[in-house]
C-alpha cells in the first residue's frame, strides 16, 4: 500500500528526455528554439537536470528535416511500408543484374516522389511550405534512407537536423567484390563432380536472386500503388474540402444580402409605422374639426330659423 502523502513514481531515467524531445522536433523550425528553452527549463524546474541539459543541447532542424521528420510521424504506417521497403532493396540490390537494377531504380524514383509531394503537402498544410531547394533536400532525405542502413535508422528517430546525402549507388555485391582491373589467371579445369557443385550453386544463387527481386518488385509495386491511391484520397478531400468552403462563401454572401434585406425591411417598418401614427393623428385632427363645424351649422342653422320665425 502507498504511504499517505508520498509522491506519485516518476518515469525511469532518461523516458522524460525521450518524451521532451520527441515533442521538441515535432515543433517547426519556427517555433524550435523557444519551445527547447521552455521545456529545458521546465526539465531544470523540475529536479531533472540531466533532461534539462539533453534537451537544451537539441539542435534546431532545417525546415526539410522537420518535413522529413513531420511526415514520419503524421504517416507512421507509409513510413513503416518505406523503411521495409529500404530493407528489401538493399537486399535485392545486391544481388541483382543491371535490368533488375534499372527497373528497382525508376519504381525507387517513384516512391521517392510520391513521399517528398506528400511531405510538402503536410509541411504546406502545417503552415510552413517547403521552397523548392527544400523538397529537393526532402527527396535526397528519401533516397538516403532507402539506399542507406544508417540513415534509415537515423530517419526512424523522427529527429533529423539536416538533409541526408545518399550515397553514389546502392551497394552492390558486384561493386564490393570488385578486385584489381588485370585479367585474372585462367583457373585450372575443374573435375566433373566439381563442375556440377558449381552448377548447381549458381542456378541456387540464381534461384535466391529471382525470389528477392520478386519480394522487392513486389514490396515496390505495393508502396507505389499505396502512395498512389493516397494521393488520389488527398486531391479528392482537397477538392470536396474546395468544394465546401466555395457553398459556405456563397451561404454567406446570401446570408449577409438576406440580413441587408430584412435590415431595409425594418427600417421600411418602422418609417411606415411612423405614417401610419402620424396619418391616425391627422385624422383624429380633423374628425374634431369637421364635428366643430357640424356643431358650427348645426348652431346657425338654428339661429336662422330662430331669426326668420315671426312669433320671436
Amino acid at each position: 500500500m502507498a504511504r499517505k502523502g508520498a509522491r506519485p513514481a516518476r518515469p525511469a531515467a532518461g523516458q522524460d528526455a525521450e518524451r521532451l524531445l520527441d515533442e521538441l522536433y515535432a515543433t517547426p523550425p519556427s517555433g524550435f528554439v523557444a519551445r527547447r528553452e521552455q521545456l529545458a527549463a521546465e526539465a531544470k524546474r523540475d529536479g531533472r537536470a540531466d533532461d534539462a541539459r539533453r534537451t537544451h543541447a537539441a539542435r534546431r532542424p532545417t525546415l526539410a528535416a522537420w518535413a522529413a521528420n513531420l511526415l514520419l510521424r503524421s504517416q507512421p504506417q507509409e513510413s513503416g511500408r518505406f523503411l521495409e521497403l529500404g530493407r528489401a532493396l538493399r537486399e535485392a540490390y545486391r544481388s541483382l543484374d543491371a535490368d533488375g537494377i534499372r527497373e528497382l531504380s525508376e519504381q525507387r524514383r517513384s516512391v521517392v516522389s510520391a513521399l517528398s509531394r506528400q511531405a510538402a503537402e503536410l509541411a504546406r498544410e502545417a503552415g510552413h511550405p517547403l521552397s523548392g531547394a527544400a523538397r529537393q533536400d526532402v527527396e535526397s532525405t528519401l533516397r538516403a534512407v532507402l539506399a542507406d542502413e544508417d540513415a534509415a535508422q537515423r530517419w526512424a528517430t523522427g529527429r533529423l537536423e539536416s538533409a541526408l546525402t545518399p550515397p553514389a549507388d546502392f551497394p552492390s555485391r558486384g561493386a564490393a567484390a570488385a578486385g584489381p582491373s588485370h585479367r585474372p589467371a585462367r583457373p585450372a579445369p575443374a573435375a566433373p563432380d566439381t563442375r556440377s557443385r558449381a552448377k548447381d550453386e549458381l542456378a541456387e544463387r540464381r534461384r535466391v536472386r529471382q525470389k528477392q527481386l520478386g519480394r522487392a518488385r513486389r514490396t515496390a509495386e505495393a508502396a507505389d500503388r499505396r502512395l498512389r491511391a493516397l494521393s488520389a484520397g488527398r486531391a479528392d478531400a482537397d477538392a470536396s474540402l474546395q468544394q465546401a468552403r466555395e457553398r459556405h462563401d456563397r451561404a454567406r454572401e446570401r446570408e449577409s444580402a438576406a440580413q441587408e434585406r430584412l435590415r431595409q425591411a425594418r427600417q421600411e417598418l418602422r418609417q411606415a409605422e411612423q405614417e401610419q401614427k402620424e396619418a391616425g393623428e391627422r385624422l383624429r385632427t380633423a374628425a374634431q374639426a369637421v364635428d366643430r363645424a357640424e356643431r358650427a351649422a348645426r348652431e346657425a342653422t338654428q339661429e336662422v330659423a330662430r331669426l326668420a320665425d315671426p312669433s320671436t
